[in-house]
């Protein structure tokens, strides 16, 4: 999905820190040259310092932390934030249990600090720390990559996510020009292109419909116009455009670059995928993250492999896990590979509301992937504490416990392939 977007944000968690899949995004996101913003989540919690935490975002990815506010009480006493660029405390309500946007009131400084005594007075002290430090918004800097604006929040409670949602607005780059698998920029004002990012089914339960993202890189979209699919030159009618925000849905007549449109019933599009009008033009295909996290799953009932077979068929296709497959383990036993363990958790819930299909996983030793060959795929096979499987898009992948028994079987076998993964995809 972070090939479709222009900005990103990086949620890093107050007490946790950075956490290795943040890392992995971020590592996508400086691929594609993506600007990042910062959110502090759950303030409301205990947690560590904010300086420790700005310490560790600048040395582990590289990006110095410019705060546009600051936490007036420490990590689990959230009372609020003040405003650096204008001095104000925003004040925080608690909500019963987040369920709508928390009420803001905005007080200036001399009453903040009257009203939250030496809370405010250390937040103001920090504030101007930071000043002196150099440690202000520049967007220039923000759009190159070097710095990373921060704000601070409690999402659950819906504390700052207004604040958010403004800084999105104010600070996000415009779309720009999309390069094309040639390199070659596409205009902005050229014949109508998009890059499907992402497919979903079900979620319409009444309909089981299946939905592409699609989001649009140049020209201009007019729904019920007919585009060609890149993949197979065949045309494509979007007589059915919708906009989507959470279970709510509204037709799209006309989309510009950088928005997003939904295709319904679009079975013949996949992640990936590129479609236009005008002359043939195909964006790079989307990265996939190198997994960590392997599971073999079969489903609780041997009489369900029909809706198994469905439900593995479309959970790959969405890109919600990798599926490998091999002649040992055959069809109704596949591996599951994924970059978190939420993804299997996913998938199991999945599985048995969307095609009642209630499955087992059964997590396997493995931690890491290596790209191999179909000629050395037997060679690599044969070594203990190893399997080598194959995704479905043709690649294989050699599975290893850890990076020491890779090590030692690259050794052994130097004339077979064992590339390792791109940090950022495969």
């Amino acid at each position: 999905m972070l090939s479709a977007v222009d900005c990103a944000v990086m949620l890093v968690d107050a007490a946790k820190g950075l956490e290795p899949q943040t890392l992995k995004l971020f590592r996508v996101c400086r691929h594609h040259g993506l600007p990042v913003i910062t959110v502090i989540n759950k303030w409301d919690r205990p947690g560590r310092d904010p300086l420790e935490l700005f310490d560790e975002i600048e040395e582990q990815i590289g990006l110095r932390p410019t705060p546009l506010t600051w936490p007036v009480g420490i990590a689990g006493d959230f009372r609020g934030v003040l405003d650096r660029e204008t001095g104000d405390f925003v004040e925080f309500t608690r909500t019963a249990g987040g369920t709508t946007r928390a009420p803001e009131r905005h007080v200036p400084a001399a009453q903040a600090a009257i009203d939250q005594g030496d809370e405010w007075a250390t937040a103001v002290d920090e504030h101007e720390l930071l000043a002196a430090d150099g440690a202000n918004h520049d967007q220039e800097l923000f759009l190159g990559g070097i710095t990373t604006p921060v704000v601070f929040a409690s999402a659950k409670l819906n504390f700052g996510v207004a604040q958010l949602l403004a800084t999105l607005l104010e600070l996000a780059p415009a779309p720009g020009a999309r390069p094309d698998v040639e390199g070659t920029p596409r205009p902005l004002n050229d014949d109508f292109s998009a890059l499907i990012f992402k497919v979903q089914s079900g979620m319409d339960q009444a309909h089981r419909d299946r939905l592409a993202y699609a989001r649009v890189c140049s020209g201009v979209f007019e729904r019920g116009m007919v585009v060609t699919h890149a993949a197979t030159g065949k045309p494509f009618t979007t007589k059915y455009a919708q906009a989507v925000f959470g279970r709510e849905r509204v037709s799209v007549d006309t989309a510009y670059p950088g928005d997003v449109i939904g295709l319904v019933n679009a079975q013949a599009l996949t992640v990936g995928d590129t479609i236009h009008t005008g002359d043939r033009v195909e964006f790079p295909a989307m990265e996939r993250f190198a997994p960590e996290f392997f599971s073999v799953m079969r489903a609780k009932d041997a009489g369900r492999y029909k809706q198994f077979r469905r439900g593995v068929e479309q959970l790959e296709e969405e890109g919600v896990v990798q599926v490998l497959r091999s002649d040992l383990r055959g069809d109704q036993a596949p591996v599951l590979a994924a970059v978190g363990i939420m993804q299997f958790e996913v998938v199991e819930q999945r599985m048995k509301s969307e095609f009642s299909c209630p499955v087992t996983l059964e997590r396997l030793e493995y931690n890491l992937a290596r790209r191999t060959s179909a000629e050395d795929a037997p060679i690599i096979n044969a070594a203990s504490r190893v399997e080598v499987l194959q995704r479905g898009d043709g690649v294989y992948l050699a599975l290893f416990p850890d990076r020491w028994r890779a090590d030692s079987v690259a050794r052994n076998n130097p004339d077979a392939l064992l590339a390792e993964l791109p940090a950022g995809g495969m």
